[in-house]
């Protein structure tokens, strides 16, 4: 089965979490499209969906789902997106797109996770998809220093300017054994306004083409 069928399944998945009168928060990326694209023939029973990123907003309102305010409609009972990787533990890496900060809050506030991906997101150790990590743009090199004393290699993704007017480093060269100890760390260092870690506030559920993986707690 290929990766866009595979995508398109774990999406069309996602849809049975939705319920009536829902406002759902919606991640970005291209699994997230194709979630999207089946909430709109249900929109009618939803209230409006909270979005992560410009790019989901737009595809949201072209499909006149009203996209609402976090602040205003407080907390979410659903959150869908996808991952850039997913370990056992349902712990991920995100934010190839850049809209990482705004997943992270969204992820956050909400009562449920899921997320959906295809069978090749999944690894036995977070880190060979690089890190990104958003900074204040006059924090970059200050960042880079803490990261390169943390023996992460980052690498400034040049020309890209996130939803919040942000940078972002992406750091290669880590095998992560302590996920959530190295998000802390990152999120500690002056000018980080978020990292790509999601592993304090992993998925509690990961679906896989059409099959539904629940939560599991490192041993």
């Amino acid at each position: 089965m290929s990766r866009d069928a595979q995508k398109k399944l774990a999406a069309e998945k996602a849809l049975e979490f939705v319920e009536d009168g829902m406002i759902v928060g919606v991640g970005t990326g291209s699994t997230v499209a194709f979630f999207i694209d089946g909430l709109a023939a249900m929109k009618d029973r939803i209230e409006g969906a909270v979005s992560s990123s410009e790019q989901s907003t737009r595809q949201l309102q072209s499909h006149g789902i009203e996209v609402l305010d976090l602040n205003a409609v407080g907390p979410l009972k659903l959150y869908v997106d996808g991952a850039d990787e997913c370990d056992p533990y349902n712990r991920l890496i995100k934010g190839g797109g850049a809209a990482l900060t705004r997943e992270k809050i969204i992820a956050q506030a909400s009562d449920r996770f899921v997320c959906i991906i295809d069978a090749a997101k999944q690894v036995e150790h977070l880190g060979a998809f690089p890190v990104p990590v958003e900074v204040v743009p006059m924090a970059r090199s200050l960042v880079a220093r803490a990261i390169a004393k943390l023996d992460g290699q980052p690498i400034w993704r040049e020309g890209v300017v996130t939803d919040n007017g942000n940078w972002i480093l992406d750091v290669h060269n880590w095998r992560i054994a302590d996920p959530v100890g190295l998000e802390a760390k990152l999120n500690q260092i002056p000018g980080v306004v978020t990292c790509g870690l999601f592993a304090a506030r992993g998925a509690d559920e990961v679906i896989i083409g059409d099959q539904i993986r629940p939560l599991r707690r490192p041993a």
